[in-house]
């Protein structure tokens, strides 16, 4: 196996005897690959079309990438309902090997129940393309819910999994292990961080290794990035900086396939850091748990000392922070760390955001919205672009109707182009109906983490909003001319979080963007106008 271009092996001084590393053996005692060689992948390739196929959410994408390169060693498939059971049971494989939770390849049942015992399963990326055979060796209902299924059997990797983000920093547990025997490390110790890493973390890890005579093994639990996210990029490149800071090829940088799910059990986490050679793991919350079974898993872990009795922020507090504007103290974190976590979380005045309004029908959300509108783009900070209910409905939605489904999937749009213009840089304006807090919640979520959110609820009595429609609308709805319309025949539910309340029976619609216009400005999404 040859090393990466960026792995060359460290100098090692002629005068100093050189000890052969103490390489942690894999866990049941040796690395199982289910990657194919070629030829035998070539052949898989061309069968692959006669067989039934399932494609893998991301989940399951990182099973089957820790299964094809070790890291679940010594697992060679899915597991069968008896290995399951196993494993639940008594934590242990059905050959005595420790092993914390099941890995099973869950299926629809329209799926599982069509798949037969000793045939080939295609198991295909988000994309379609096809990655691994699962030979069938079992198809099984793991409880009482009728709709989920298992398949367990014997796993054959037909190609890698392909990633775009941070391909270099991708290796596998015999490339890593390779890295340890050419290097002048005794042993490796690895680091999980769930966010950055700042000082206090990078003193104490650097101060230990060196005690322990070992090289450190940095390996987030990545998954696979969503689309759009920025905060697994600005991680990463915070992580890459804080890497700097350690003595030339003491540390390594690994992003581990492990999905976050996964990632919740620390003991898997154990077995997969002791698969890509480590012998020792540092913990913190989960310290206790890991000594416990330290027998079971062969890592021994190693308290993170703290001298600060507070945490160190996560990524959405420095984000936070920093859409303040507020300094971050450099004797905290690196200026470098600091630099990459500004790169993606500016102040806020220089972050797009979202204005979602929500009411009953004639409200005077439109109206609010319209003003709003003017007074953005007289401000000149930002563009502006409307995204109101009827206009949507006309543009974006046209062959939707009224029911719950259809309003939640027109709601989702709005959100979606919401956090497009969000993210890049843009001011949004919704104003839909929105009735439902289940799926203004989601928009939220989907907004919030691209930039600024903002809901405003039109709290305008019912009796105004009758008086005002033109259309008659509410007084078919109330002779049953209309169905499901909100306020009558369907419910509102009114928001619980919302950011800003306005009344527009009591106010006009001027006075309630200048509502809305000063609580952006005491959120510091936007400067006041200095004439």
């Amino acid at each position: 196996m040859q090393l990466p271009e960026t792995w060359k092996p460290l100098r090692i001084s002629g005068s100093l005897p050189v000890m052969a590393p103490e390489l942690t053996i894999p866990h049941g005692g040796s690395l199982i690959e289910l990657l194919a060689d070629r030829d035998r992948a070539g052949e898989l390739k061309k069968l692959c079309g006669q067989w039934p196929s399932w494609n893998l959410n991301s989940g399951q994408i990182c099973d089957v990438e820790l299964l094809m390169c070790g890291g679940y060693s010594p697992l060679s498939g899915f597991m069968t309902q008896s290995e399951r059971k196993s494993v639940l049971d008594t934590r242990r494989l059905q050959d005595g090997t420790f092993w914390p939770v099941p890995i099973t390849l869950d299926l629809p049942g329209k799926v599982a129940q069509g798949l037969e015992s000793e045939n080939p399963l295609v198991l295909r990326d988000l994309e379609g393309v096809a990655i691994a055979v699962l030979h069938v060796e079992e198809v099984f209902r793991p409880d009482d819910r009728a709709d989920k299924w298992c398949a367990g059997g014997r796993l054959e990797g037909i190609q890698p999994i392909q990633h775009y983000d941070f391909t270099d920093l991708r290796h596998t547990p015999a490339e890593v292990r390779l890295r340890i025997e050419q290097s002048d490390w005794r042993r490796l110790a690895g680091c999980q961080p769930r966010g950055v890493i700042h000082r206090a973390e990078q003193e104490f890890t650097h101060k230990t290794v060196r005690k322990l005579d070992a090289g450190l093994l940095i390996a987030p639990a990545v998954g696979l990035p969503v689309a759009g996210e920025a905060d697994h990029y600005t991680r990463v490149r915070c992580l890459q900086a804080a890497q700097q800071k350690y003595p030339e090829g003491r540390a390594t940088l690994c992003l581990l396939p492990l999905d976050e799910a996964r990632a919740e059990d620390p003991l898997l986490r154990a077995i997969v850091m002791k698969n890509y050679g480590c012998s020792h793991l540092f913990a913190e919350e989960d310290f206790q748990n890991l000594r416990e079974h330290q027998k079971d898993t062969g890592v021994e872990p190693v308290r993170f000392e703290r001298k600060e009795p507070a945490p160190p922020p996560t990524i959405a507090q420095l984000k936070e922070h920093l859409g303040r504007d507020r300094v971050i103290d450099t004797r905290q974190s690196f200026p470098e760390v600091i630099h990459e976590l500004k790169r993606t979380y500016p102040p806020r005045d220089r972050q797009g955001f979202t204005v979602f309004f929500t009411g009953l029908p004639s409200a005077g959300k439109s109206t609010v919205a319209n003003v709003l509108l003017v007074k953005l783009m007289e401000l000149g900070f930002l563009p502006v672009t409307l995204l109101d209910g009827d206009i949507v409905r006309r543009h974006l939605s046209s062959e939707l109707g009224f029911s719950r489904e259809h309003r939640d999937i027109n709601i989702r749009r709005i959100g979606f182009v919401a956090s497009e213009i969000t993210k890049n840089g843009g001011i949004a304006i919704c104003a839909p109906i929105a009735p439902y807090e289940s799926v203004r919640g989601e928009v939220r979520d989907m907004i919030a983490p691209r930039g600024g959110f903002v809901l405003v609820h039109v709290s305008t009595p019912l009796s105004t909003c009758e008086t005002r429609d033109r259309k008659g609308l509410y007084a078919k709805a109330r002779e049953g001319l209309i169905k499901e319309y909100t306020g009558i025949s369907d419910p509102y539910e009114e928001p619980r979080n919302a950011d800003l309340t306005i009344d527009t029976s009591a106010m006009t619609p001027e006075a309630c963007a200048d509502l809305v216009i000063a609580h952006l400005q005491e959120q510091g999404y936007i400067q006041p106008r200095r004439d």
